[in-house]
């Protein structure tokens, strides 16, 4: 028995595909999918609930909010608060599940030890030749390439949920889930899913911006949680021959890590860069 939790916000584009993907799952037998639309002044909520068939029809169960604008981590809770299952999986509107993922972690899940899960994480196919250079040095990085990542989709068993109460007001919510569990509490799946960056320079330095505020407002606020990062470098040959192989893809991609590095988020809100 799994909860699916879908934050979404104006995601009108993408939560027929992402629900499609979801429901095409051989598994779990039983499953909940709860779509929280968090202040969405698009057709996203009658979107979702247009699968209510689909959903009966496969022995599921589809819940859809429609919330006022609460941001990300007041949709998450909100979900939280409407999941009928303690084993649950966050996942982001724009992601698209194999049909094989949802079941897979449905059986990671199943255990009463504390257990996070996640699938093989893939970056989609970019559509500007900005996304599609930094794309190609960002998909052959440690965090990608080592552990479960968890970007995009995340899930945790009731026992691993159970030790943070409500989701904080903080910008990166996957980073703060992943790093409540040891590397060793980590589950990644044989079965992946497709992740799409933003398009486009200017929103590759916005989201990669906001991504450095967040783990750095885990730091400060919730300091305990690094004794489980399991961050790993590139060395100075690593980047060479990156470099070497691919000159533009990594120029594009240290081009973007020098602007956020000399231009920092001061804001701590959570904004999606697309």
């Amino acid at each position: 028995m799994l909860s699916i939790l879908i934050p979404a916000n104006n995601e009108a584009a993408h939560i027929g595909p992402c629900l499609e993907a979801v429901l095409a799952s051989d598994g779990p037998e039983v499953a909940q999918i709860v779509v929280a639309a968090n202040g969405c002044k698009d057709d996203t909520v009658q979107i979702a609930e247009s699968f209510g068939t689909a959903t009966e029809g496969k022995g599921w169960s589809l819940t859809v909010l429609d919330l006022p604008a609460v941001g990300k981590m007041g949709a998450l809770n909100a979900a939280d608060a409407a999941a009928n299952f303690g084993n649950r999986a966050y996942l982001d509107a724009d992601v698209l599940v194999d049909p094989a993922l949802i079941g897979q972690i449905a059986e990671a899940l199943n255990t009463d030890a504390p257990r996070y899960a996640s699938g093989k994480l893939r970056l989609s196919r970019a559509k500007t030749w900005a996304t599609r250079a930094y794309t190609r040095t960002y998909s052959k990085v440690p965090f990608i390439t080592h552990g479960v990542p968890g970007a995009g989709l995340f899930a945790v068993n009731a026992t691993g949920r159970a030790r943070w109460k409500e989701f904080p007001g903080i910008i990166s919510d996957d980073t703060f889930v992943r790093l409540n569990f040891a590397p060793e509490e980590r589950i990644g799946t044989a079965a992946g899913y497709d992740w799409p960056l933003v398009e486009g320079f200017a929103a590759l330095v916005k989201v990669r911006r906001r991504q450095n505020a967040g783990v750095d407002e885990i730091r400060a606020r919730f300091p305990e949680l690094l004794q489980n990062d399991d961050k790993f470098t590139l060395s100075l040959g690593t980047k060479l021959t990156m470099m070497l192989r691919d000159p533009l893809g990594f120029t594009v991609y240290a081009a973007v890590s020098m602007v956020v590095k000399l231009s920092p988020q001061k804001s701590s809100s959570w904004e999606r860069g697309r």
